[in-house]
């Protein structure tokens, strides 16, 4: 037995030992339909097969591209092939960004071309681009203590490198120099930013994803280096010589130029509440430079299929069970957005939310945040999941991940699954996130827990409020 596979039989030993035995919210015919639906996804590659098609037949999908118009078609088209009782979109709209090219190089002490990439609806340099000289910084609660006026006329460069967890806990610490390291860098005077990608590969590619701007600070572009290319750079500031770097980045920012995105919902209707939504989300857009399969083909695949394995029961479960595909995710949660703005009224019909925008691996941990009366059934029902190598975590806290987070802070009773994100940041946001990167047995099991978790969500009727 496997090292993995040994931790897994463990994990599923001790869940079970921490739980009494006596059944009093899922009755025998439940818990054989759950058996059942566990073995049908074990089984199954419509996950995998869904996956497959999404990455080529659309591919990259950022919101507001020919890609995003294809995606949208694409999910309408693939809910319906699978006998969803209902398919509709919600429109989203956006401003345009185009990525454009980058071309970034050493100047001086010992010139070098090195890898960028644009950070997420950065703005460009123009087209003569910038030399200049580099002023590095080891993180970016350094770049932030930087005195004023300190970075005039120059790029600041920041080199933190993310740490590799199971958890993914430490894209947080890398993740902020991302989001605010041009404003920052831009108030101390910097004519760009520059920092090592987040990501915790050694691949010669960068990783994208969103920065933001301050208003009333003048913008600048804004690019990540790859880690082997950052490694280099910081080697050359150990030479204690002033590093010189030539940047020029060809991005556009139209905010006055608007884009149509759109959330993607299908549900099959509950049989005797069908005004009770259990809610499975994921996103439909992705970066522009890989295929999106892992961030978030993953997500869409493992929802549909799920949703279409317990549609293919001789009885609909009690309750609807809903899939949304959110538009603009990666830009700021533009579609979960408007889904809480465009469902306010009917959130208090929303029994409880479910999200998959993380990981590689199997999931390894169940966690909730419902009511405590709700508690002792959720207990009952990981039972179910411990063959499948899934422990409980009892501290009920869990809020919704990404998208699903704006929903749960609206009152929604969360379900939250923990899976393996060792090697999500080797590919996350790089040419890179591609179909060869997912583990079918993996996506099986993971589709197992989701299918799962949705019958007894829909079929039980407990009242996750409570």
């Amino acid at each position: 037995m496997s090292i993995r596979n040994l931790r897994f039989a463990l994990l599923a030993l001790l869940s079970m030992s921490a739980f009494v035995a006596r059944a009093e919210f899922l009755n025998k015919e439940q818990q054989q339909q759950l058996t059942s639906l566990q073995e049908t996804a074990i089984q199954s590659d419509l996950a995998y097969d869904i996956l497959e098609s999404l990455t080529t037949e659309v591919g990259a999908r950022m919101i507001g591209t020919k890609g995003d118009q294809r995606a949208i078609a694409w999910s309408q088209a693939k809910m319906k092939a699978l006998e969803f009782d209902k398919v509709w979109t919600e429109e989203v709209t956006h401003y345009q960004w185009i990525r454009g090219d980058v071309e970034a190089k050493v100047l001086a002490p010992f010139p070098q071309p090195v890898v960028a990439i644009a950070l997420g609806e950065s703005v460009g340099t123009g087209e003569q681009g910038i030399q200049a000289e580099v002023v590095h910084f080891n993180d970016f609660d350094a770049l932030k203590a930087a005195e004023a006026g300190s970075l005039t006329g120059k790029i600041a460069f920041v080199s933190y490198r993310m740490e590799r967890h199971i958890t993914g806990k430490g894209y947080g610490k890398a993740v902020g120099a991302r989001v605010s390291g041009a404003q920052v860098a831009a108030e101390k005077g910097a004519i760009a930013f520059m920092m090592r990608s987040v990501g915790t590969d050694d691949n010669r590619a960068g990783h994208t994803g969103i920065t933001r701007y301050k208003d009333g600070v003048k913008r600048i572009a804004a690019v990540a280096l790859s880690n082997p290319d950052a490694d280099m750079l910081v080697n050359q500031f150990k030479r204690n010589k002033p590093v010189e770097f030539f940047l020029k980045v060809t991005a556009v920012r139209n905010e006055k130029v608007a884009v149509k995105g759109a959330n993607v919902i299908g549900e099959i209707t509950g049989s005797q509440y069908p005004e009770q939504i259990v809610a499975l989300g994921a996103h439909l857009d992705s970066w522009d430079v890989g295929t999106g399969a892992v961030d978030d083909g993953l997500g869409m695949a493992m929802m549909m299929a799920a949703t279409s394995h317990i549609s293919n029961l001789p009885e609909r479960p009690k309750r609807t069970i809903r899939v949304i595909l959110f538009a603009g995710e990666e830009v700021g949660l533009l579609g979960a957005k408007e889904y809480v703005n465009v469902h306010k009224d009917k959130l208090k019909n929303h029994v409880i939310a479910a999200e998959w925008d993380f990981g590689l691996g199997r999931i390894y941990e169940f966690k909730t945040g419902v009511g405590a009366e709700a508690l002792a059934g959720v207990r009952e029902f990981a039972q179910q999941l411990a063959p499948l190598g899934v422990s409980f975590n009892p501290v009920n806290n869990a809020q919704g991940q990404s998208d699903m987070s704006l929903v749960t802070k609206e009152g929604v009773p969360a379900a939250r699954f923990a899976p393996d994100g060792s090697t999500y940041f080797d590919v996350h946001h790089t040419m890179n996130d591609t179909l060869d990167k997912v583990n079918p047995d993996d996506l099986r099991q993971n589709t197992a827990v989701y299918t799962m978790f949705a019958y007894f969500a829909a079929q039980t009727g407990i009242d996750f409020r409570k």
